[in-house]
This record gives structure tokens, C-alpha cells and sequence, in this order.
């Protein structure tokens, strides 16, 4: 036997016991040492908040530039090979990816390498996420050239008599500041959302809502390369149905493909899923997964070099790329009141996606992420990268994958990878002009294997939870024909109104109220005695409207619960009753609530009155002195007996509703018995 399973088989014989009474909130406040509580002045308060001190000045750095914090702790010898090899393998996937992304967006490619150095650079030095690969992403890209497609169609008329049709430079120009527009505005609204502490937004985005968008997403990038792997010329379509336009324009031109340009994209396309498969299979033994893309890149380039693809046979390919960095320039904030709405979506969606992979990414290595700085962090990379004509960026999934994969360990691996895309920038951008955008629609297609295996949460969720698989469908559905902005609100609600329906399929005292008047009802009518039923459901009635039906309303008076109603109901009525769970106790769990407002005393009491009138206790387990002192200034405690359904914790709440309900019994036992005449009401309390 070695030293481990000594250790299990000592744990397992270990126990820990704690004898101690049923701590309510009374018995434990008789044991408690209370001191004095001496609280500041105001002026002391203002004095201490405004103090400026060094540890006040670095913990405000460590907040707003985490890089201060991990950069000087960098072990160099340990982290330096991993984060090398990293950002090379995530540079030379992000290339193709920024490219093809910026054909999503609808403005030139070029854009796409902006976009994948700015706000690269930015994010190392504001990002708490040590993993993940900012840049370019498939959602955000195509969300933002529906923006610029609606805004600025492919047959718009330039003022000054210069068709787009023929004059794509001008109509690019203008698709490119729809794009740093709605880039600024996405930018403010993270920001402001960050500086707010808003950060929790992102959980009312829950997993069927954002696997069903992005699944809806990944169909609407699919439909929007087709044309691009055709070789055909068809109209860009946004909004309402524009999938569906979209996907007719390429069937009814599928007779004008470019033969060349598919036979290029369908070898890439195989090669690519190939390898991925074989990088999968042996990921094990290979010390850095094949950058497929940069070789998709290479050989598409060299092949349409080699064959003037473009001349000979006519094959798109992505054209000039300039080199150098363009100065910076003012977004046109007059576009905000057309793009507002584009861009909440794009900022919301584009934080959602980032926290969720930043925080699996953390778990996994053992540290944590902060969801406001992180939404700071995206809203001046946004806001600043506009302003270097960049478009929004989020986090990549499939670049994370490999910059953690590939034994990255911090964001100097991605400051590599976006020094990559600057040499591409100043100096060997021109050897790409001849890739064929084929080639680059094929590397967008399957980077969107993942997002369309999201269709095997559809058996999960019949499984699990019907509800979940609801939100999924309609938020696919909605998503995919009504476009991702209005698919996103509308999910957003239908998100919301299954809360609403879980919250009212609980126990509902209205309706064991009504359930007890129905058996009365059907039991008097029984015995013939229907005088007696009448009488029955008055009083009941009264129960049920207690005070409120004797006493005249006072002006904002806070009507506190009376002790809970403990009534005694007939055997004989019981099998008219309809089955269901004999509830006798409710505990809430308070133990993360920080604070109650009045509101939330008043909704509070009512619940606690509403569940008595029918003989459900309503326990409060783990309140803090905040919260016991904010019930008791709002006169909730206006009945002392109430203070006895405050518990220390949950346990203590359960065994105390076990021993009450066992003294209950016990007393019921000990009463004679009683004759059995005829059904009486509920006897008052």
C-alpha cells in the first residue's frame, strides 16, 4: 500500500461532528457578543475616500492596466518558449482570418490586417485574460457588413453621378466609415457598460440563447461565402430574410459559377478538413497543431501566381493590398442615430462571447477574469481602433483554441501574433494580392465546423430541459430570418418570458386556495348540504383576503404579514383534492442578497402573509446584519413573532420546519378525537 492510499483510507475514517442547537435568529442573537459599533464621521468617510495613498494609486493601475500586475512577475525561462511558439501559430492563423473576415464586414481586406493588430496591442495591456485571441470574428464581421450592406447597398448611386457598380472604390470608402461608426459606438457602449460595473449583463445571455445566435450566425456566414466559392456575382442582401435572398441570388446564378474558382475553393476546402482532422487525431504527439490556413494561403497565392488565375480564367482574388499604416481619422457620428441599434447588439454579443471563452480559458488554468475590465478593455479597442479604421473584434474562438493549445501562457504570445500581421502590413502585404477569395471563403466555411455542431445540443436539451431547447429553436429561427440584430432582441424576450413562466409554475397559495374551495364544493354537493358550502367558501374567502377585506386601506401603509395560519382540514375532503407535493415549508436562501429596499420588505411580507393564509411556513435562511436591519427599519418585524422565521442557515431552517411540523403532530395526536359530523371551514387563527 503506497503513501496516497494511506491517505485516502485516514480521510475516509475522519469525522467531523457539531453538536449545537437550532440556530434561528433569536436564539442566536442571546449567544452573540455584541460590540459597540462606533461608525465615522462624515467628514472622516470624505476624508479616507479622497486620501490619496500609494497602495490607493497601485491598486488602481493593477485595476484599469492589469499587464503592471503579470508583466513584472514574468518568469521568463518557464513561459518565454511557450508564448513564442504560441504567437507564431496564432500570427499565422490570424492572417487568413482577418482577411477573409473583412470580406464578411464588406469592406476591403486590408481592414481585416488593421483590425488584427490595434486592438491585439490594446488588449495586452487592458485585458485580464491571459488566453484568448482577440482580432477578427466570423459573428461580429458579418453583423457589421449587414450594417455598412444596408446602409450602403452594391447599387447605390454615389452623389456626383458615379455608379458603385462601377466605382467599388467609392462605395468601399463610404461601407468603411458605416463600419468605424458602428465600431466607435459599440466601443462607447462597452466602456460606458464597464465604467458602470455592468459586467453581469452577460448572464442574461444564457447558453441555449448564445449557441442558438451563433448557430444562426454561422448559417448566415455560410450563405454569404457561397458566392465567393461560386465565382458568382450576386447582390448582398441584410435585414429581414436576407439568408434566404441571399441563398436564392447564388441558386439562380449557380449556371455562371467560375469552374476554376470552385474547383480552387473545394481543394483548400478539402485540405483543410483533412488536416483538421488529423490535428484533432494527433494532437497528442504533434508538438504545435499544422497551421492549415497560412499553407491554404501560400499554396492558393502560388497557384493563382503561377496560372494568372485572375487574367486566364477570370477568379476573383483580393486585390491590392497597401502597404503601410493609414493616419487616423474621425468616425462620422451622424450615422449613430441609423446604427444605434446594430450596435448594442454587436456590443453585447461581442462581450458575451469574449467572458464566456476568457472565463472557461481561466478555470481551466487557475485564475480569474474581471467581466468589467474586460468590458473596458473591448470598448477602447473599439472606440481607439476606430479611430485606425478598424472593425469591431471580439474573441476567436478558434484562434484561443490554439493560442492556449500551443502552450501560450500570457498575452505576449498575442502581441507576437499581431507583430506578424504588422510585418504583413508594412512590407509582404503585396504577395497576397493574388489569392483568390475562393480560398479564403473555403477557410471561412470551416472554421464554421464548430458553431454548426452546436445542432447536437437540439437531442441535449429534449433530454434536459424542454424549456432550454424552446429558447435554443427560437432564437435560431428568429435569428436566421429576421437578421441578428432583431433576432438577438427577440431572443432576449422570449429569453425573459420563460423566467416569468418558470417563477409562476411554483407554488401558488391562489391557487391551493382554489383547489381546497373546488373540493368543499364538490364535497357538500356530495352530502347535499349546500348551505354549508356557501358558508364554507365565504369564510375561506375571507381567509384569503385577511385584512385587506375588513379594514380600510391607509395612505402608504406598509400592511405587515400576521403569524401563519395553521388550519385544519377535512379527511373526508381530501380525495377530492388533486394530488400534488404536501408543502408545508418554504426557505429562501438570503444568503446573497446584500441588501432590501422597501420595495422588496413590501413584495417580502406579502409572500410571507400570502403562503400563510394557506399553511406554508416562509423561512429566511443566512441574512446578514445589513439585511436584518433594513427588514427591521421597515417595520417588517412589526409582529415580534415573525423574527422566528429568520434562520443562521439553511440547515438550521430544516431541522427547525422538521421539529416544528414533529411538535405539530405530536400535539395533534395527544387531542381527543373528534366527531365526524360534517365538514367545517377552516377555523380562524
Amino acid at each position: 500500500m503506497d503513501h496516497a492510499e494511506e491517505n485516502e483510507i485516514l480521510a475516509a475514517s475522519q469525522r467531523y461532528c457539531v453538536e449545537r442547537p437550532i440556530f434561528s435568529h433569536l436564539v442566536l442573537q442571546e449567544r452573540l457578543h455584541k460590540k459597540d459599533k462606533v461608525s465615522d464621521s462624515v467628514g472622516d468617510k470624505l476624508k479616507q475616500a479622497f486620501t490619496c495613498t500609494p497602495k490607493k494609486i497601485r491598486n488602481i493601475i493593477y485595476m484599469f492596466l492589469p499587464i503592471t500586475k503579470w508583466l513584472p512577475a514574468y518568469k521568463f525561462k518557464e513561459y518565454v518558449l511557450g508564448d513564442l511558439v504560441s504567437g507564431i501559430s496564432t500570427g499565422v492563423l490570424q492572417l487568413p482570418q482577418g482577411l477573409a473576415f473583412a470580406m464578411l464586414a464588406a469592406v476591403p481586406p486590408v481592414f481585416g490586417l488593421y483590425s488584427s493588430f490595434y486592438p491585439v496591442i490594446m488588449y495586452c495591456f487592458l485585458g485580464t485574460s491571459r488566453h484568448i485571441s482577440i482580432g477578427p470574428f466570423a459573428v461580429i464581421s458579418l453583423m457589421i457588413g449587414g450594417v455598412a450592406v444596408r446602409l450602403v447597398p452594391d447599387d447605390i448611386v454615389i452623389p456626383g453621378g458615379v455608379n458603385a457598380t462601377n466605382g467599388t472604390e467609392a462605395r468601399d470608402a463610404l461601407r468603411v466609415k458605416v463600419a468605424m461608426s458602428v465600431t466607435l459606438l459599440s466601443g462607447i457602449i462597452q466602456f460606458c457598460l464597464g465604467v458602470c460595473r455592468f459586467g453581469f449583463v452577460a448572464i442574461y445571455l444564457t447558453e441555449p440563447l448564445v449557441r442558438g445566435f451563433t448557430t444562426a450566425a454561422a448559417v448566415h456566414v455560410f450563405t454569404s461565402m457561397l458566392k465567393y466559392l461560386f465565382g458568382v456575382k450576386t447582390k448582398r442582401y441584410s435585414g429581414i430574410f436576407s439568408v434566404v435572398y441571399s441563398t436564392v441570388a447564388v441558386l439562380q446564378n449557380v449556371k455562371n459559377l467560375n469552374v476554376c474558382s470552385l474547383g480552387v475553393g473545394l481543394m483548400v476546402f478539402g485540405l483543410l478538413l483533412g488536416g483538421k482532422e488529423f490535428n484533432e487525431r494527433f494532437k497528442e504527439k504533434l508538438p504545435a497543431p499544422i497551421p492549415l490556413e497560412f499553407f491554404a494561403v501560400v499554396m492558393g497565392t502560388g497557384i493563382s501566381a503561377g496560372f494568372n488565375l485572375q487574367e486566364s480564367y477570370n477568379v476573383d482574388v483580393v486585390g491590392t493590398l497597401p502597404l503601410g499604416l493609414l493616419p487616423p481619422a474621425n468616425p462620422d457620428t451622424s450615422l449613430f442615430h441609423l446604427v444605434y441599434v446594430d450596435a448594442i447588439a454587436i456590443a453585447i454579443v461581442g462581450f458575451s462571447v469574449t467572458i464566456s471563452m476568457a472565463k472557461t480559458l481561466a478555470n481551466k488554468h487557475g485564475y480569474q477574469v474581471d467581466g468589467n475590465q474586460e468590458l473596458i478593455a473591448l470598448g477602447l479597442c473599439n472606440s481607439i481602433g476606430s479611430l485606425f479604421q478598424t472593425f469591431s473584434i471580439s474573441c476567436s474562438l478558434s484562434r484561443s483554441l490554439v493560442q492556449e493549445g500551443t502552450g501560450g501562457k500570457t498575452q505576449l504570445a498575442g502581441c507576437l501574433a499581431s507583430l506578424m500581421i504588422l510585418l504583413v502590413i508594412l512590407a509582404t502585404g503585396f504577395l497576397f494580392e493574388s489569392l483568390p477569395q475562393a480560398v479564403l471563403s473555403a477557410i471561412v466555411i470551416v472554421n464554421l465546423k464548430g458553431m454548426f455542431m452546436q445542432f447536437s445540443d437540439l437531442p441535449f436539451f429534449w433530454r434536459t430541459s424542454k424549456i432550454e431547447l424552446t429558447i435554443w429553436l427560437t432564437t435560431f429561427v428568429s435569428s436566421l430570418f429576421l437578421g441578428l440584430d432583431y433576432g438577438l432582441i427577440t431572443a432576449v424576450i422570449i429569453a425573459l418570458l420563460t423566467v416569468i413562466y418558470r417563477t409562476q409554475t411554483g407554488v401558488s397559495p391562489a391557487l391551493i386556495m382554489g383547489a381546497r374551495r373546488k373540493a368543499m364544493k364538490k364535497y357538500a354537493k356530495e352530502v347535499g348540504n349546500a348551505n354549508m358550502a356557501n358558508a364554507t367558501v365565504v369564510k375561506m374567502d375571507a381567509e384569503v383576503d385577511g385584512e385587506e377585506a375588513t379594514k380600510p386601506e391607509e395612505d402608504n401603509e406598509v400592511k405587515y404579514p400576521p403569524i401563519v395560519i395553521k388550519s385544519t382540514f377535512p379527511e373526508e375532503v381530501q380525495r377530492f383534492m388533486p394530488p400534488g407535493d404536501n408543502i408545508h415549508t418554504i426557505i429562501l436562501d438570503f444568503t446573497q442578497v446584500n441588501f432590501i429596499d422597501s420595495v422588496g420588505v413590501k413584495t417580502l411580507a406579502g409572500i410571507v402573509k400570502e403562503y400563510g393564509d394557506v399553511g406554508i411556513y416562509v423561512y429566511l435562511a443566512g441574512c446578514s446584519a445589513q439585511v436584518v436591519n433594513d427588514l427591521t427599519q421597515n417595520r417588517f418585524f412589526e409582529n415580534p413573532a415573525l423574527k422566528e422565521l429568520l434562520f443562521h442557515s439553511i440547515h438550521d431552517a430544516v431541522l427547525g420546519s422538521q421539529l416544528r411540523e414533529a411538535l405539530a403532530e405530536q400535539e395533534a395526536s395527544a387531542l381527543p378525537p373528534q366527531e365526524d359530523s360534517e365538514p367545517n371551514a377552516t377555523p380562524e387563527a
